[in-house]
């Protein structure tokens, strides 16, 4: 998939700050040397040469960290940062020294070690502690650059895992439609056979207002309870339009529980699947229950529906689609801190028990009725 032009492909790595990364690499160097001129108060000499040694480190720095983003932009091997950064820290470390301690003695430094004027040895002599301290500047931005990366590519990674997990679940959220709509159009056109014009209307009016709840959804994979319920008995009405009083619905739900959020569809596919395999093979019909309560943290979801002593043939393939799909969607929404357990009964009856971690949503946007 090509990325879009509103989206910029990353050609260069994370850059640390630059004045933070002067700040973190300075401060350590600033109260050292304000520390060790604490001892030599009285001696105007050594002070003068703290802070010639000061502003010797200091300066340079700042070219050796900017040259240094530069090969970082570009991200340039370890071997080249190696070949560049050596020679180019002992150049300035040189270069600072020469110049700090040219400077002093232009402008009558009163260090013991300026006393007669500027000597190429001193400046020798002087230089390794610069080296030292910029070489160390050099490994400071690295190791900040190597953790700002690292960051960097671990918010990638989540990314891409969430994307990964946001499309594996608007398939499985879209996988569920066809299924419902190819169950319920051969419901409808059963009834058109059968000549009961009037139930097959009013089930094509109830389908209607049930896609037009899930079109009119904000497409999150999360919802309250109160609005999976209100969708659930859009589902409801269009099989009792078909089913009429062979079908009996109990629904207990605790107040408490109206909040909390499930996954969307959640109910549906559970729902259709009791009533298609289960009450409606039944000559007699049969009752649903729904019962929904909140303890010790977690949601707890029942459904129950009579059903046929033996499965009607047929029903194993299209159970397994609703019941795989709700499976999938709450591994990947919640991973293995849930539970989904299916129990059948000699007498027919078919229970599912789902406990879900309890989440309250505060502010939710009830689905049109």
């Amino acid at each position: 998939m090509k990325p879009q032009p509103d989206q910029p492909v990353a050609t260069a790595r994370q850059l640390p700050s630059f004045w933070l990364t002067m700040l973190i690499g300075w401060v350590p160097i600033v109260l050292g040397t304000v520390t060790a001129a604490a001892t030599v108060l009285g001696e105007p000499d050594k002070l003068a040469q703290h802070a010639m040694l000061l502003a010797t480190c200091l300066l340079p720095s700042i070219p050796l960290c900017l040259i240094q983003r530069s090969l970082w932009r570009r991200r340039a091997s370890w071997r080249r940062y190696v070949a560049v950064l050596l020679p180019l820290s002992f150049l300035l470390a040189f270069a600072g020294t020469a110049g700090i301690i040219g400077l002093a003695t232009r402008l009558g430094g009163h260090a013991g070690a300026l006393r007669g004027g500027f000597r190429w040895s001193f400046v020798f002599g002087s230089m390794d502690i610069v080296w030292f301290v910029l070489l160390a500047l050099c490994a400071a931005y690295m190791v900040i650059g190597y953790y700002a990366s690292m960051q960097e590519e671990r918010m990638r990674a989540l990314a891409a895992t969430g994307l990964a997990r946001d499309a594996e679940l608007r398939a499985l959220r879209y996988q569920l439609q066809p299924h419902f709509l190819f169950n319920t159009l051969n419901a409808i056109s059963t009834l058109v056979v059968e000549e009961r014009t009037r139930d097959a209307t009013r089930m094509i009016a109830r389908l209607g207002d049930f896609l037009r709840a899930t079109l009119e959804g904000d497409g999150a994979h999360e919802v309250t309870l109160a609005d999976e319920l209100a969708l659930t008995e859009h589902y409801l009405d269009i099989e009792k339009a078909r089913l009429g009083g062979r079908l009996t619905v109990n629904m207990q739900v605790g107040p408490d529980a109206l909040r909390a959020a499930v996954p969307y569809l959640l109910l549906q596919p559970l729902v259709e699947n009791a009533i298609r395999h289960g009450i409606a093979p039944r000559r007699d019909g049969g009752r649903l229950e729904i019962r929904v309560d909140c303890a010790d943290e977690r949601l707890h979801i029942q459904l129950r529906n009579d059903g046929p002593v033996e499965a009607p043939v047929g029903a194993t393939g299209s159970m397994a689609v609703g019941l795989r799909n709700v499976r999938e969607r709450l591994q990947h929404l919640y991973a293995g801190q849930h539970a989904f357990a299916l129990s059948l009964a000699e007498d027919g009856s078919c229970q599912v028990i789902i406990e879900l971690p309890l989440r309250r949503i505060p502010a939710a946007r009830a689905i049109p009725a």
